[in-house]
């Protein structure tokens, strides 16, 4: 049986800035919501206000972290927290890179009294597939001061065009049947006294693709490195670190961050159809240069979003 797709997919930029927070962007925290499902990728310091500000709600139903870095995982503590408080009972599981299990056991330990509810480490590494009811979460190395993982949200193909004038040409009625072809059923029918077979195949056209975000956490770009290529190629939204602007380029070398222009390359070379500048620097009032310099070599449409920013990412076709 193949399920209709037509899940909303929402992006929440709740947390934009560097490791300091800034006046108008609180430290890394990015909430998507797939349908009737809610996940954040990193948890930095007041996500938890970000979220009633947002109006997103608390049920989260997972949590995935970059790296242990603590502008990327602070805001776990109150969160968990408040979810006490609110009676959850559902465990809530918590994926990362190496020390995921150390988190939680601290987690479990400051939240001793108050959480109610089950909290689970899950380890993930290079290559790891997170599988959710009609997409996958997949993760893959980031080039980091410490080990770290980027994160592939990636929805099953959809199933393709229906062809209503085909499927009455075979003689299947205007109707229920035609659902049941779209949802890949084989159905029979009667034509000139014989029963006929019509497969979904026979009315339906070619899978296709669901869509794809990309959020790469803390790195340099990672665009040249073959194995990575395949996995991060032609998503929707590429969320790309873009920690400095391009006269900043040295000390992003230094620090083993990007910087716009590096993102814009990594966008261009990846066929990505937008591109997010995440993780700006607290030194900065202005993105207007990190914009700029990533349209120097990416010819798609680039924001750099402020915290609080929603996109809605559509369907291709």
């Amino acid at each position: 049986m193949v399920p209709i797709a037509g899940e909303t997919l929402h992006v929440y930029f709740l947390g934009t800035s560097g490791a300091l927070p800034a006046p108008q962007r609180n430290p890394s925290c990015i909430l998507i919501r797939r349908g009737s499902d809610t996940i954040l990728f990193d948890c930095g310091e007041g996500a938890q206000q970000q979220m009633m500000r947002a109006k997103t709600g608390f049920g989260i139903d997972a949590i995935f972290v970059t790296h242990w870095h603590a502008d990327h995982f602070l805001g776990i503590f109150g969160l968990i927290e408040t979810l006490s408080f609110m009676g959850r009972s559902e465990p809530l599981p918590i994926y990362g890179p190496e020390w995921v299990y150390e988190f939680v056991e601290i987690a479990r330990t400051v939240n001793r009294r108050a959480a109610r509810f089950p909290i689970r480490g899950i380890r993930l590494e290079h290559g790891s597939v997170v599988p959710f009811e009609g997409y996958t979460v997949r993760a893959f190395a980031t080039h980091h001061c410490i080990a770290g993982l980027g994160y592939v949200l990636q929805e099953h193909d959809r199933p393709g065009r229906f062809n209503r004038e085909r499927a009455i040409e075979l003689g299947v009625p205007p109707g229920p049947l035609f659902g049941r072809l779209q949802r890949g059923e084989t159905i029979h029918i009667e034509r000139d006294g014989r029963e006929i077979r019509v497969r979904p195949g026979d009315v339906m056209g070619e899978p296709r693709p669901g869509r794809k975000v990309v959020y790469t956490g803390d790195t340099r770009p990672l665009h040249h490195l073959s194995e990575h290529v395949k996995m991060l190629r032609d998503a929707d939204l590429l969320i790309h670190d873009a920690t400095f602007d391009d006269q900043e380029s040295r000390r992003a070398r230094e620090v083993l961050h990007s910087t716009a222009g590096e993102a814009g390359e990594a966008a261009s070379a990846l066929d990505t159809r937008m591109l997010a500048l995440m993780h700006i620097s607290s030194r900065y009032t202005s993105t207007a240069n990190h914009i700029r310099d990533a349209k120097k070599s990416y010819g798609g449409d680039v924001i750099a979003p402020a915290d609080l920013t929603v996109l809605e990412i559509p369907y291709r076709s």
